[in-house]
C-alpha cells in the first residue's frame, strides 16, 4: 500500500538512520520502537510528508489518505470543540459549498455556447461524481460518538477549545484524525494525556475499524494489545519484527545474543591473526603469509552488536533543605470555571518527607489544584505553604515550554548558579547529552530527549518539595525506571500525579484520591490503596469514576 525505500536522514553531520526500507499494508499495526534519540518521530514525519529525507522517497496509490498525531500541537482558539472537530470534514464542506456557486453560476449565465460555460459544467460534473460518491453519513452523529469515545461530555461540544489543556486539544486533533477516516494513521505518543477509559476506547477504534496504524508509545500495554508488528530504529538501520512488543523483545535479546556469540569469536580470530602477524613480521619464510593476514584484516568488516540502552543516565537529586513540619496545608479549596465545578472543600495536609500520589481520572482536578499550590490564582479556600519550603515543580507541558532555538548546552548554562555551572559538561554527560548532542538545538531533540532536558533543570537547585505531574510522560521504559530510582533516594517531601501503577509502586506512602469533585485520603503506598479499593490497577480506579 505505501511504501518507504531507501530514506537516509542527515543533519549537522550525523546520519540518523540510512538507506530505510519496508512496506505497511492494509491491516498492519505497527509499533515504532527504539531509545529516544533514535529517530522514531523523524520517521514518522517522513511519512507524513512533513519533512523530507536526505535521501529516498515515500510513494503510495494516488488518493492515499495519511493522518498524523504529533507529539506537541497547538488548535485554533476562535471554535467550539464542535467546530474543530467538524474541521476534519472540512474538504467535503468546501465540495457541497463550491457545487452551490457552480449551479447558481449556471442558473445566471446566458452564454450557453461559450467555452466558459463549458468548463463550469465539467467542473460542477467532476465534483458532483465524487461528492455523490462520498456514502451517505451522519456528520453530527460520527463527531458526537468520537468525541464522546475520546473523554468529552456533551456539555463540552460547545466550549471553546480555548478553555481546554494541552491534552485535550490532543484528544480534539485526535477525534479530526479518526474522522477522516485514514488509509494510514500515524499516531506519536498518543496516550499520553488520557485517561484509561480513553485509552481501551481508542485501542478498540484502531483494532477495529482502522485501516493502517503506525504508533510510537511508551505504554506497554497499549502497544501489545493493538499491534502484531514491530519495527525497530537501532543504529542507524530498522528491523522489521511480524509480531508484537512482547515477542519482540524476546526475539531482539536471541538476536543480540547471536550477535555477541558472533563477535566474540570474530575478536578472537582477529587477536590470533594478529598475534602471528607480530610473531613472523620479520621472517622472510613467512612474509607471504604476514601479507595475506594483514590485508584480511584490514578488509574485515567487524560484526556490530545492536546497542543495548544501558546509557548511563545517572539522575541524583542534591540534597533538600530541611523545611517546616508541615510543607503544605489546605483548607476548603473549591475550583470553579464557567460553571463548571472542578472539587470543593478539599482540605489536606502533607507533613516533611511525606511521599504522596494524586491518582484518579482526568478531568478531576488533579493539576488544577497542582497549579494552585504553584500560585495560580481563581481559587476559594486557604492554602498554607510551609517554612522554608522550596518548591521543584515539573508540569506536564515543562517539556515544551522550552526554547528550541538554543542548545542543549545553553539551555543549562542558562539556569545554571554558582559552582555548578563547572560541572554542566558532566551533567549532560550523565543525561546522555554527552559530546557533540550538547550543541544541537533544543528543536530537533524527540520528546524524550526534551523531557530529560528539562528534568535536568529542575535537578540543578535543591528543593525540598517536589511536585512532578506526568513526568514520565515521553520517557521509554529504561529512562523511566532510572527517573523512579533517583526518586526513591529523594530525601525531601515529594507530590507525584500519575496513571502510571508500576511507575508509583514503592515511591508513595499516601495516596490522594480525586472523584465526584472531592479528594479522599488514604494511607498506605499505592499497592493497599488499590487492595483496599478491591482493584487489581488504576485503570480500574478511573473506569469506576463518572
Amino acid at each position: 500500500m505505501i511504501a518507504a525505500e531507501g530514506l537516509t536522514v542527515e543533519f549537522g553531520g550525523t546520519t540518523l538512520f540510512k538507506n530505510v526500507s519496508f512496506s505497511i499494508n492494509e491491516k498492519d499495526r505497527i509499533a515504532l520502537m527504539g531509545k529516544n534519540g533514535a529517530g522514531k518521530s523523524t520517521l514518522l514525519k517522513i511519512l507524513a510528508g512533513e519533512r523530507p529525507p536526505t535521501s529516498g522517497r515515500v510513494s503510495s496509490p494516488k488518493g492515499t489518505v495519511i493522518a498524523y498525531l504529533p507529539q506537541h500541537l497547538m488548535t485554533v482558539d476562535n471554535r467550539t470543540v464542535f467546530e474543530e472537530a467538524s474541521q476534519a470534514f472540512s474538504s467535503i464542506f468546501d465540495m457541497k459549498h463550491r457545487m452551490e456557486e457552480l449551479n447558481n453560476l449556471l442558473s445566471t449565465r446566458t452564454d450557453y455556447e461559450s467555452e466558459e460555460y463549458y468548463n463550469i459544467i465539467e467542473e460542477v460534473s467532476l465534483l458532483s461524481e465524487k461528492f455523490y460518491s462520498i456514502a451517505d453519513i451522519n456528520y453530527d452523529a460520527e463527531i458526537e460518538k468520537i468525541l464522546l469515545g475520546l473523554g468529552f461530555l456533551r456539555s463540552d461540544f460547545t466550549r471553546p477549545t480555548g478553555e481546554f489543556s494541552g491534552g485535550w486539544r490532543m484528544r480534539i486533533e485526535l477525534a479530526k484524525i479518526l474522522l477522516q477516516k485514514p488509509d494510514l494513521i500515524l499516531l506519536d505518543e498518543p496516550t499520553n494525556h488520557m485517561d484509561i477509559e480513553s485509552v481501551q476506547w481508542l485501542e478498540d477504534f484502531l483494532i477495529n475499524s482502522a485501516r493502517a496504524v503506525i504508533v510510537i508509545s511508551h505504554d506497554r500495554a497499549f502497544v501489545d494489545n493493538l499491534t502484531t508488528r514491530t519495527i525497530e530504529v537501532t543504529m542507524g538501520r530498522i528491523y522489521d519484527y511480524k509480531v508484537n512488543y512482547t515477542m519482540y523483545q524476546q526475539l531482539r535479546m536471541e538476536r543480540r545474543q547471536q550477535q555477541q556469540k558472533k563477535f566474540d569469536e570474530q575478536q578472537k580470530m582477529i587477536a590470533e591473526n594478529q598475534e602471528f602477524i607480530e610473531r613472523f613480521k620479520g621472517t622472510y619464510s613467512k612474509t607471504l603469509q604476514v601479507q595475506s593476514r594483514v590485508k584480511m584484516l584490514e578488509k574485515l568488516e567487524i560484526v556490530e552488536i545492536d546497542e543495548e540502552d544501558n546509557s548511563a543516565l545517572r539522575l541524583k537529586f542534591p540534597p533538600s533543605p530541611r523545611s517546616g513540619s508541615y510543607p503544605l496545608i489546605l483548607g476548603g479549596m473549591e475550583k470553579s470555571y464557567g460553571g463548571h465545578n472542578v472539587f470543593s472543600d478539599v482540605s489536606l495536609s502533607i507533613e516533611r518527607g511525606e511521599r504522596v500520589a494524586f491518582v484518579g481520572k482526568n478531568g478531576e482536578g488533579k493539576s488544577t489544584l497542582v497549579r494552585a499550590i504553584m500560585g495560580e490564582k481563581g481559587y476559594t479556600g486557604t492554602l498554607t505553604i510551609g517554612h522554608n519550603i522550596m518548591i521543584g515543580y515539573f508540569a506536564q507541558n515543562q517539556a515544551s515550554m522550552l526554547d528550541e532555538e538554543i542548545t542543549v548546552f545553553q539551555t543549562i548554562d542558562d539556569a545554571a548558579k554558582g559552582d555548578i555551572r563547572t560541572k554542566i559538561r558532566d551533567i549532560l554527560g550523565a543525561f546522555m547529552f554527552g559530546g557533540d548532542i550538547s550543541s544541537n538545538k533544543v528543536k530537533v531533540l524527540s520528546g524524550g530527549e526534551r523531557t530529560r532536558l528539562a528534568m535536568i533543570k529542575l535537578l540543578l537547585e535543591p528543593v525540598n518539595l517536589l511536585i512532578l505531574d506526568e513526568p514520565t510522560n515521553h520517557l521509554d521504559l529504561k529512562t523511566k525506571d532510572i527517573l523512579k530510582s533517583a526518586l526513591q533516594d529523594y530525601d525531601g517531601t515529594m507530590i507525584l500525579v500519575s496513571h502510571d501503577r508500576d511507575f508509583l509502586d514503592g515511591l508513595v506512602n499516601k495516596v490522594f484520591e480525586f472523584g465526584n469533585k472531592r479528594v479522599k485520603e488514604h494511607l498506605g503506598d499505592i499497592h493497599s490503596f488499590l487492595q483496599k479499593k478491591k482493584m487489581e490497577n488504576l485503570r480500574e480506579l478511573e473506569r469506576t469514576l463518572p
